[in-house]
Formats: C-alpha cells, structure tokens, sequence
C-alpha cells in the first residue's frame, strides 16, 4: 500500500510539472485554433446546445457562425474560448465558420445523433478483421460500405497521465476505405440507426484491445471511493513488469511456435504486453476526457474480458457502474443512453471467472437508461474475438431505438427477476419473457444447489413465461444458476429471438 501512495504522488508530481509547462510555454502562433474533434464532414448533436471551443491568443476575440446564427466570444488569459450555438433539429450540409486573426472554414457538416464507442478489442475489431480473427462476411461488407447516413471518427491509442485536450484524429466519410478500419460492432449499430431513424448518425471509435475498465475512468472517479483503491494496485504491477517486456515477449513466441510444431492451437496469452494501457485513468485522460466537450446521443460499450482473472473479477461489480456514471458527470448531459454488450462465451483461461463479468454487468442493469446486449449465443469457444458483429450491432441498435429513441421494440432477451422453491423444484421468473423458448432441444445450462451451495445439473421446463428447474441430486433446492461457466451451452430465449442472459441467484460478487 505504501508503494501505491507513493507511486501516486510521483505520478501527481510529474503531471503537475507537466501541466505547468504546457501552461507557460510561449505560443507558436496566435491565430485561432480548434480541436481535431471538430472538422469537415462532423455530426454535431442534435436537439442540445451545439459546444465550440478553442484556443487563441489571450484575449482575441473570436466569432463563430452557421445555418445563420453567430456568436461572439473572447480568449481568457490562458487563451482558451469556448461558446454555444443554439440548438439545431437535424439538417445540413452545413458550413461552420471561425474568425479571429485568421479564419477557419469546416465544410459538410451535419446535425445528427452522435454516439461515442468504447471498449476494448470486441469493440475495437474492424471490418476487415485482424489475423486469427475473422468478421463473418468480411469482403462483401466493405465492399458495401458506402454508407451516405454515416460519418466515422477514429481516435488514435493514447496513453496519458493526465486529462489532454486534443485528439489524434479527423471525421471522414463512411466509404469502403474508412469503415475497413472502423469498429465493426459500431459500423453496424450506426448502419441500423441512420436507416431506422432516417439521420445522420456520426460515431466515434476509441477502443483499445486487451485493456481493463479502471484505464478507461477518470481519476476523480477512483479516487472518490474507497472501495476502488485496489485498481491503483494493477498499475504498481504493470510498472514493475515493464523491465520484463522483451522476455516475456520471446517467451509467448517459444509457446507459440512449440504449439504450431505440435499441431496445437496457439496459448491463449492473457499477459498485457503494453502496461501503460492498464494504468488507471491513463486511457480516459488520453481518449475519452478530449472528447467530453463534444455534445453525444449516448455511448454504446464492449469491455470486460481482460478483467475476469479471479482475483480482480469481483471488483467489476463496483466498477463497471462508476464508470458509467464518470462519463456521465465528465460529458455533463445528464443520464444519457449507456448501451453495453456482455461478454460472449469463450473457454478461457482457467484463472479466469467470465461468469462473475457476466453478472455484473447483468447487475449494472439496475442504474437508470442503461440496457444490455447478451451475446451468449454467438460466442465462439475457441476464439475470444467472435465473428459476428453483424449481430452485435443489430442488438445494440435495438436498444438504442427503444431507450433512445423511444420505440415500441423488444430489445432484450430474457433477464432474470425472482427464483422461489416450490418443493423439490425451483420456478423462475425473467423480465423480457414472452413466448419463452427452447432451441435445438431441451433447455440446457440450469443447476441448482442446496443451503450447502453445491451445485448439480438439473432438468428445466418451460411453463408459460418461467422455467421450472429439478435435480434428484438437490431435494431442498435455494439457488439457481444458468450459463455459469466461461463457454456455457446454453439455449433460453424470447419470442423475439433473444438470448437469456446468464444468471446466479446466490450472492457471489459486492452489492452495488
């Protein structure tokens, strides 16, 4: 604990000075200046005060105009401006113009929805795909690619120890080109929006594979409860293995080749060959705190597996909820749609718990406008990076219509409320439960357990909208799961072809 403390002062120390010499650095120029996040080819939020800022010399006055409206602001001394256009229903193309000493002209811009997706490489895997790591039907939606209701924003991978500015990054058309290398669970939820929805949709992808969730929350958020210290210790770890690089990169290369000579599949590394990306904050700071100014509809999130080693798995009950509300209190427009995917099925490593991610982001569910995509049923168990992200996007779509959006659609598949023993059996209520129904056999993946809470296969049927679960094995039933292993085979959805998601009734992780 003493070294955290005092790695955490060095840190505060080094960010300070940093700080105060960017702060007093003389200024190359003093014309205006406008972050990367805002350019040509941008949405800009409908339907809420439209946010520009900048930087210019100390005290310049600087002039803002579009679709008719214009506004006037002046550099503080620090050279900072910002200011506000009125909000505006979805149009455009529009011209954006900014003048100071100099001016700024940004062509093409359109008043939409804009959602913000995170995570790290289930989100981050592009349409073409990486080595090892296939998206079904890759060519051909490429190929199709051409999307005139969608623009595309990268932000680069960046690392930072404290809160930047400024993006590495510009918006560009959706061609077949720019959405190859997009995020391909977001190119399909936008390509789902802009045709339901009839609006530009822009997204912004900043993900980054292999990184856990305490990277991607601010420090303001980790240091605000107690209960979170322990995420400060990963940073301590990673710091001390950095030396060990090199090594333990030849040493991941000896198993694969041992394992390809064997005519094995290659080990599953779940070693971070790049530490500053587990740093706590160190990812927020560098790709989500530049982005805040920037107005959004919601954000749309897939991130968990590289928090599942059994030691640290638990802590994700506690949080995957702060950061939702980090972003939330750092974006500042109240409780916007926060749409998350659960992680899919995977046979993992063994000091691995996915079960215990499942459930709390199942558990997540109880903050307000939040809903959950369950991607059980389209995992594969010998690869963590699935190839249907066509799915994933469908399903994210449909959250986002009916929490965003306000439509009459079912958007979940079956989500457990209650269980109660009856008896020698358990009976089982869900929310999102009608028409429930079994694929390609009898429902499989149930287990109930004692006081004792040892756990035995059981027999499930369906009776209306609840299962009703035995075992010989268990004649005083008082728990329930379902789906509690890293790749379950499990069968349970709706009416509307959604997927049950996993559960436990017994306590296993934090209250929230």
């Amino acid at each position: 604990m003493l070294y955290v403390i005092m790695t955490l002062k060095t840190l505060l120390r080094t960010s300070a000075l940093l700080l105060l010499l960017a702060l007093s650095a003389p200024r190359a120029t003093c014309e205006v200046k406008l972050p990367s996040i805002l350019g040509s080819h941008m949405v800009l939020q409908r339907d809420q005060p439209i946010h520009i800022w900048g930087w210019a010399a100390p005290g310049e006055k600087v002039t803002v105009a579009m679709h008719g409206v214009t506004r006037d602001t002046t550099a503080d001394d620090l050279g900072k401006w910002s200011l506000y256009l009125p909000p505006e229903p979805a149009g455009g193309p529009y011209q954006l113009t900014v003048t100071g000493t100099n001016t700024i002209v940004f062509d093409d811009i359109m008043i939409g929805d804009v959602w913000f997706a995170s995570g790290q490489s289930n989100m981050e895997m592009p349409l073409s795909g990486w080595p090892g790591a296939t998206l079904q039907n890759s060519a051909d939606e490429i190929a199709h690619a051409n999307q005139p209701g969608l623009r595309l924003l990268v932000i680069h991978q960046k690392t930072s120890d404290f809160p930047v500015h400024d993006i590495d990054g510009s918006w560009t058309l959706c061609t077949p080109e720019t959405a190859a290398h997009f995020s391909a669970a977001a190119y399909f939820f936008g390509r789902e929006l802009a045709a339901k929805e009839n609006v530009t949709i822009g997204l912004i992808d900043s993900t980054w594979g292999g990184t856990v969730v305490e990277a991607w929350m601010s420090l303001d958020a980790l240091s605000a409860d107690a209960s979170l210290m322990p995420a400060f210790a990963t940073r301590a770890r990673m710091m001390d293995k950095q030396a060990d690089v090199p090594a333990q990169i030849a040493k991941e290369h000896r198993e694969d080749e041992a394992a390809v000579k064997a005519g094995l599949p290659k080990p599953d590394h779940v070693w971070n060959p790049n530490p500053a990306s587990w740093g706590p904050a160190a990812l927020f700071n560098g790709m989500v705190a530049p982005a805040t100014p920037f107005g959004i509809k919601g954000v749309i999130w897939y991130q968990g597996e590289s928090n599942s080693r059994l030691t640290f798995a638990p802590m994700y009950a506690r949080l995957f909820p702060a950061l939702i509300n980090d972003w939330r209190a750092q974006w500042h427009e109240g409780n916007f749609p926060f749409l998350f995917v659960q992680i899919s099925a995977f046979n993992s490593n063994p000091t691995e718990s996915w079960p215990t991610i499942r459930e709390a982001q199942l558990r997540t569910l109880s903050l307000t406008n939040t809903a959950m995509v369950v991607t059980i049923d389209i995992g594969n168990p010998t690869n963590v990076h699935p190839a249907n992200k066509q799915a994933v996007g469908a399903r994210l779509a449909l959250a986002a219509r009916a929490l965003a959006y306000g439509e009459h659609v079912e958007y979940s598949g079956p989500i457990f409320r209650q269980a109660a023993s009856d008896q020698q059996t358990m009976r089982i209520w869900f929310d999102h439960a009608a028409g429930l129904v079994s694929k390609d056999g009898p429902l499989t993946g149930f287990e109930i357990a004692g006081s004792d809470r040892h756990f035995a296969k059981a027999a499930a049927r369906i009776e209306g909208n609840t299962v009703v679960v035995t075992s010989p094995e268990v004649p005083a039933p008082a728990y329930v799961r379902y789906g509690w292993e890293n790749a379950p085979v499990v069968n349970l959805f709706n009416a509307d072809g959604l997927p049950a998601s996993p559960f436990t009734s017994e306590v296993v992780i934090p209250a929230l």
